[in-house]
């Protein structure tokens, strides 16, 4: 007998347990996942979005075009060019052996360096997402490296300044960084208009950080173009004959500057050692600009201050005379001596020679106060306020500092300069007894067509520091006669009157604590024609081997500078030089040689 056993209830407990196992397995599932999707999209959402943008993006910031730099005929003197950056950003998963790989690839067809491939190394192997590899290529390496479709590598556009014209006016034009900021000169000066605005990019990647898209999400926006007084021609002649000069005396440095008289306008201004603006920053020795950025004592110059401060303040008449026959004097335990013996002197004739014994005894008779009032007034020991960075002020010491010997200052010594000071100071003689602002750079359009044709003019900047009656009274009577029989008889010009005065200063040595004997700065500042002056202008030479003189020295590259300057202006002859003169004379006398 078959016995059935049923089965089917215990069967279906089981069933049931399994499917509630199976329940519960599920909803715990469920919970932790519902519980991460609201700790991903709730809870960290911005903290993990944030990192998957940083893992799939970069922004970077694009630099603007920057302005360009004119001079006053609309030549170019600085400019942005299209250039290619170039930066190496990981591909996810990739060997840290293939990524070196690419950057080796690149090192000969960028002329990489053995610091600049260590930098990128190191950058690399730390995992950095961002590595500039090279800023700034040519053109034709770029595509040449977008040819090679190297892993990690990316191509950039930007703007690469340029100074088309070299070295020329590189002391007035400064230099930019890598990231086109002004550094120096007018790019530095100006260079909040010449920058623009900057703008920035999105670089978008997919997941294995392979570049699929570049969006522009701040436009850049371009700098302001600017207009100098610098006329390149001008320049050009300048820095030629200063180099020929520093070379042939072979001095430590040398400047020279020159200004249109009425307006202030800096037409040109060299200085030596210069440097090309294309390789900024130069070496320190060449980054000075000494007309502005250096002072020294200048000497005989600075009796144009004295001669005024004689007439309008003491009222010295030009018919006074002064014993110079021992050549040197004594005075307040310092000593001072001429560079020969001159004998007896009038007033004009002590400046016309450049006699340091009879303006010692002017000196004495215009008195320490008036002195330094003129000086004051003539704004020494101030910046001139020039549109140029780092100008020195200079130093005039205060009156309750001076001493019996501080009226040494009436011949150029126990005070500071620049260069731009004491041309300035010659500069109120070319415009009839005023003081004028120098400038260098006008911003906007407006400017090309009013400084092209000399026509602008700085009213609100001249100030009065002597009468007219004065100012021609001395170019009259001592800065032309200067020129003509003085001590800058080598910057005489045939055909044209030109007014000036020579400075030669002996240097301190503060080894000796006393001035040396062999070591001088030789200056000539004047301006020409002087009735009508288109110019006005100052050479200093700092230690010139040889001849050491202010007169043997700088006039004669005054000479040449406003020759050439003269012509360039079309300024025909005053009068026709005295060799021509006797050549007509002979021809029609019917006499031959």
């Amino acid at each position: 007998m078959k016995i059935v056993v049923d089965r089917s209830p215990v069967l279906s407990g089981q069933n049931r347990k399994k499917t509630r196992m199976i329940f519960i397995f599920l909803l715990a599932w469920f919970l932790v996942i519902g519980f991460r999707l609201i700790d991903l999209q709730v809870l960290n959402h911005k903290k993990l979005k944030q990192e998957v943008i940083e893992q799939n993006q970069d922004l970077i910031t694009i630099w603007p075009t920057r302005g360009t730099i004119f001079d006053r005929q609309g030549r170019i003197l600085a400019r942005s060019l299209p250039a290619v950056s170039i930066f190496f950003s990981p591909t996810r998963g990739e060997d840290l052996k293939d990524q070196l790989k690419s950057i080796y690839e690149l090192k000969s067809i960028l002329n990489l360096s053995e610091t600049e491939i260590n930098r990128l190394v190191n950058s690399i192997e730390k995992r950095k997402r961002f590595t500039w590899v090279k800023r700034k290529i040519p053109l034709e390496q770029a595509e040449k490296i977008k040819g090679l479709k190297l892993s990690g590598i990316y191509l950039i556009n930007e703007n690469k300044r340029f100074y088309p014209q070299g070295r020329l006016a590189a002391h007035v034009l400064g230099g930019v960084n890598i990231d086109d900021a002004g550094l120096a000169g007018v790019e530095y000066y100006y260079d909040s208009a010449l920058r623009g605005r900057e703008g920035q990019q999105l670089i978008m990647r997919d997941a294995r950080r392979k570049e699929y898209y570049i969006e522009t999400i701040k436009e850049t926006q371009p700098g302001q173009d600017i207009y100098l007084t610098i006329d390149s021609n001008l320049q050009y002649l300048a820095e030629k004959e200063l180099r020929q000069a520093i070379e042939k005396f072979k001095a430590s440095w040398g400047t020279v500057i020159i200004m249109s008289p009425a307006s202030g306008e800096i037409l040109a201004m060299a200085s030596y050692p210069d440097y090309d603006p294309n390789y900024f920053p130069p070496p320190p020795e060449a980054m000075v600009n000494r007309a502005i950025q250096y002072t020294y004592e200048p000497g005989s110059t600075a009796k144009v201050v004295t001669a005024a401060a004689a007439r309008e303040l003491a009222g010295i008449s030009y018919n006074t005379y002064y014993d110079c026959r021992t050549g040197s004097m004594t005075f307040g335990g310092t000593s001072v001596r001429d560079h020969v013996r001159l004998g007896i002197l009038s007033f004009p004739d002590v400046f016309i020679h450049s006699s340091n014994v009879g303006s010692i005894q002017i000196a004495e008779i215009i008195g320490e106060k008036n002195l330094y009032h003129m000086f004051k007034a003539f704004q020494f020991g101030e910046k001139t306020g020039i549109d140029l960075p780092g100008e020195e002020a200079g130093i005039v010491h205060p009156l309750e500092k001076w001493r019996k010997s501080s009226l040494r200052v009436a011949i150029g010594y126990e005070l500071a300069a620049t260069p731009l000071q004491i041309l300035r100071a010659m500069n109120v003689y070319a415009t009839g007894g005023y003081l004028v602002r120098p400038k260098v750079g006008l911003i906007g359009p407006y400017t090309q067509q009013n400084i092209s044709d000399g026509s602008l003019r700085s009213d609100e900047s001249r100030q009065p520091v002597i009468s007219e009656k004065t100012a021609r009274e001395l170019v009259d009577l001592v800065f032309k006669p200067a020129v003509e029989r003085g001590t800058g008889n080598q910057a005489r010009l045939d055909g044209y009157e030109l007014a000036g005065k020579t400075g030669t200063a002996q240097k301190f040595d503060p080894a000796l604590r006393a001035y040396s004997i062999s070591r001088h700065v030789a200056s000539f500042v004047g301006f020409a024609p002087a009735d009508h002056p288109l110019i006005s202008m100052i050479v200093v030479i700092d230690e010139p081997k040889g001849p050491q003189y202010g007169g043997q020295v700088a006039a004669p590259v005054f000479r040449e500078i406003a020759r050439k300057a003269l012509l360039y202006y079309h300024e025909p002859p005053q009068k026709l030089p005295e060799n021509m003169i006797l050549a007509r004379q002979t021809k029609e006398s019917g006499v031959t040689d």
